[in-house]
């Protein structure tokens, strides 16, 4: 029994070292096992846990450092991951050849950028105001997505995202208290924020790339931008703060949830799109309020009640029109499939046919 036991891991083992040995097996093995719904769910948990844990981290801590709390959570991820390598569990890399080091470097630098001014513009930003930088995010997608990808969407999108982008303002922006350093730190975010989701869903979807191979190459340029930027963003003092235990405990347990919340992004980049992850993170802002509402009986008002239901049935039909795009987009590719196996003939290879049935009568 032990034998057949210790066989059937050995294959378990094999067919997953299989599944990581080439990038384009690994990508599909992603595919298979972090479906859209999946990699959503699983990002939007772990957005909700990271949220409380950096309150009591900024808050009841009181580590004011977020360029230092970030480059925290990616040397922290960084050094997960080189455990993963070590036992050969981070999926291949496709071919240098197929995407560019200067692909890599733009997304690591963008990264250090988008996830360190967010942090930042968070701590000088009154709540409204960031969210009206998050909201602005989602036209900045789309610009993006058609100046550098050539990339459309349909009018009823764009209709959908403007109700739920109106839903979301009227839902949450109540504080909007003007700071003009925060103000610049909120518009700088913006574009960097764009251009991160854009690459991640483009390398994956287009180039074989799974998230934790992208993370593996990418994350040591962010470290690197993330230390450049401390000395101009962060206050002094850092090695003046109290490193109990309690503490570290804190700040690193918010560095394990950074790495898997940026894993969980990073999949649900690679299993949707740019701006579906956009349209979930106003969706958990929504939820948020709402679930307040009901549940802990806060009372945001009625506007804002009624901004987070229309925001909700903005969402709903941007899903259903993505749903159905898709569903027309895998009913297409078979046909298109089929019509090129059935293509005629060229004169080319009618020739080289000609050719070889003279040859063979000559031998007889």
């Amino acid at each position: 029994m032990s034998k057949i036991t210790g066989r059937a891991s050995e294959e378990i083992r094999g067919s997953l070292y299989d599944d990581l040995r080439t990038s384009e097996s690994a990508r599909k093995m992603q595919q298979r096992v972090c479906g859209p719904v999946v990699a959503m769910s699983f990002n939007f948990m772990l957005a909700v846990g990271i949220i409380l844990t950096n309150k009591m981290v900024m808050g009841k801590i009181g580590f004011n450092f977020p360029i230092f709390l970030t480059l925290i959570h990616y040397i922290v991820a960084w050094m997960l991951m080189a455990i993963l390598k070590a036992f050969s569990w981070i999926p291949i890399s496709p071919p240098s050849k197929s995407t560019p080091f200067s692909s890599l470097f733009a997304l690591g630098v963008v990264m250090a950028f988008a996830n360190g001014l967010a942090n930042t513009s968070l701590q000088h930003n009154s709540v409204g105001f960031y969210q009206m930088a998050k909201i602005a995010v989602t036209p900045t997608i789309v610009v993006s997505e058609f100046i550098l990808l050539k990339k459309t969407i349909s009018y009823n999108k764009v209709l959908a995202l403007t109700l739920v982008s109106v839903g979301v303002a009227v839902a949450t922006v109540t504080d909007l208290e003007f700071n003009l350093f925060g103000a610049c730190i909120a518009i700088a975010w913006i574009v960097p924020s764009a251009i991160n989701k854009i690459l991640w869903s483009d390398l994956q979807q287009q180039s074989n790339w799974t998230a934790m191979a992208l993370m593996w190459k990418t994350t040591p340029v962010t470290i690197f931008f993330l230390v450049a930027l401390m000395p101009w963003l962060d206050p002094p003092g850092v090695l003046s703060f109290p490193w109990d235990l309690h503490n570290t405990l804190a700040i690193l347990s918010s560095a394990a949830l950074g790495f898997l919340l940026q894993w969980s992004g990073a999949l649900a980049l690679g299993a949707t799109s740019a701006t579906a992850h956009v349209i979930l993170g106003q969706f958990k802002t929504c939820i948020i309020l709402l679930g307040g509402y009901l549940l802990f009986n806060s009372d945001p008002g009625v506007l804002s009640l009624c901004g987070a239901l229309a925001a909700l049935c903005g969402m709903s039909v941007y899903t259903s029109l993505s749903l159905k795009e898709s569903r027309e987009n895998a009913a297409k590719a078979p046909q298109s499939q089929a019509s090129s196996l059935s293509k005629p003939k060229s004169d080319v290879e009618d020739d080289l046919e000609k050719a070889d049935t003279k040859s063979v009568s000559n031998t007889e």
